[in-house]
This record gives structure tokens, sequence and C-alpha cells, in this order.
């Protein structure tokens, strides 16, 4: 059975789950790279990257669990890329280069509709500017049972809890505090919505969470 979740998601003891400004040179926005560093010396970064070698403990395992198994990713316009309001043209196809670590069909949460754009690696973005029941939809059928992954960002993670579709979330706490960026917990009331922890697991770098329904 096809199971919605949220995995990998790296969030802040402070509650944010990316820093501010984002932008083009700063895609995590300012400082969130701090949020990550249990992920990016990870055999799975690494291999994301094309690159051999990287740690193979506990955090690389949460790092695996939280880019396997799924047969559809949903990722918001701005994990696309930092592109508002109309699509100026054709070129930018994503953070990632010509091979995205999805290797999956990917719906993009958009207002402006655009053409599919496969990529190499199996990755297919394709946008939907219909709202998230449209897009979950869509990726379950995509899916071919398997579970969908909600990539993020932080918006399109809350939407996508608040209304009840989601069935897991893996939450990574890094051990610093940002002080501002983009909050997470900011209107969710997770015990109301049925979630209780049920993995919980320390590591040098972060503290995961999983809670389920």
């Amino acid at each position: 059975m096809t199971k919605i979740k949220v995995a990998g998601f790296s969030v802040s003891l402070d509650g944010f789950a990316a820093g501010t400004a984002q932008s083009l040179d700063h895609p995590l926005g300012l400082r969130g790279e701090e949020i990550f560093q249990w992920f990016f010396p990870t055999q799975t970064f690494r291999q994301m990257l094309g690159k051999e070698g990287g740690e193979t403990g506990l955090d690389d395992t949460f790092a695996r669990r939280a880019m396997e198994g799924f047969g559809a990713f949903i990722i918001g316009r701005n994990m696309f890329g930092p592109i508002r309001r109309e699509w100026p043209d054709d070129q930018w196809k994503g953070w990632w280069g010509d091979n995205p670590p999805y290797h999956a069909p990917t719906f993009v949460l958009t207002h402006h509709p655009r053409p599919p754009i496969e990529m190499l690696g199996g990755t297919t973005f394709h946008f939907v500017s219909g709202g998230i029941g449209e897009a979950l939809e869509k990726a379950r059928d995509a899916a071919g049972g398997q579970d969908v992954k909600i990539g993020g960002g932080v918006e399109t993670v809350k939407q996508y809890i608040q209304a009840g579709y989601v069935d897991e979330i893996h939450l990574a706490f890094a051990p610093v505090a940002l002080g501002q960026g983009e909050s997470l917990f900011g209107g969710l009331d997770l015990r109301t919505l049925g979630y209780r922890t049920v993995e919980h697991v320390a590591t040098e770098r972060a503290t995961h969470i999983v809670l389920a329904k």
C-alpha cells in the first residue's frame, strides 16, 4: 500500500527548516547548510553527487531511507528553482544539473504550467497547477504502488501535513539554532493531527525522530 512520507527533513533546534534569503548563491538560505551537516558526509549524499566514499553509519542509514523506495516525489516550486511568477524561458531545469537525485516522476507545485521535462537517470519533472490534491493524485498513480515522498520545501510539507495526507514524518534535528528562517512547526499541531513518535535515534550530528499516525 502506498504511503505518503516526509523523510530526511532537516530542522534546527528552534524549529527552522531553511534559512532566510534563499537565492542562487544560497539555495538553503543563509546558514541553512548548518542543519544538513548530518547528511553531507554520508555515502548516500556522495553517491547522489556521483562521488565515491562517505560515511556509512546511522546517519547514512536514515539518509538512504529518505531516498529509496519512492515511486514518485512532490516538491514545491522553490525546491525546483528560485524563479518566481511566469517562467521566463525553458532554460532552468532545477538545482541539480542534468541528472537530478530523484530518479522517478517528480511533481512540482506551481501556479504557472509548463511542459514536462525529461532528465537523465529517470527523473521527469511534471508541473502541476491544480493544487496539492491534484499533485498527490498524479503522484500516487505514477508511483506504481511504491511510496510517495513530499520533498519540500517547508510550506509544501506543512500544507500536506495540515491536510492530513502524510502518513509518516522523519525529522533530523541538527544541534544548531538558526534564530530565524522558515519555521516548520508554526501553525502545526502534530498531536491533534494524530502523530506519535515511533522511532528516535541520536547520532553525533543529529537526532532522528520518526512520527507516524
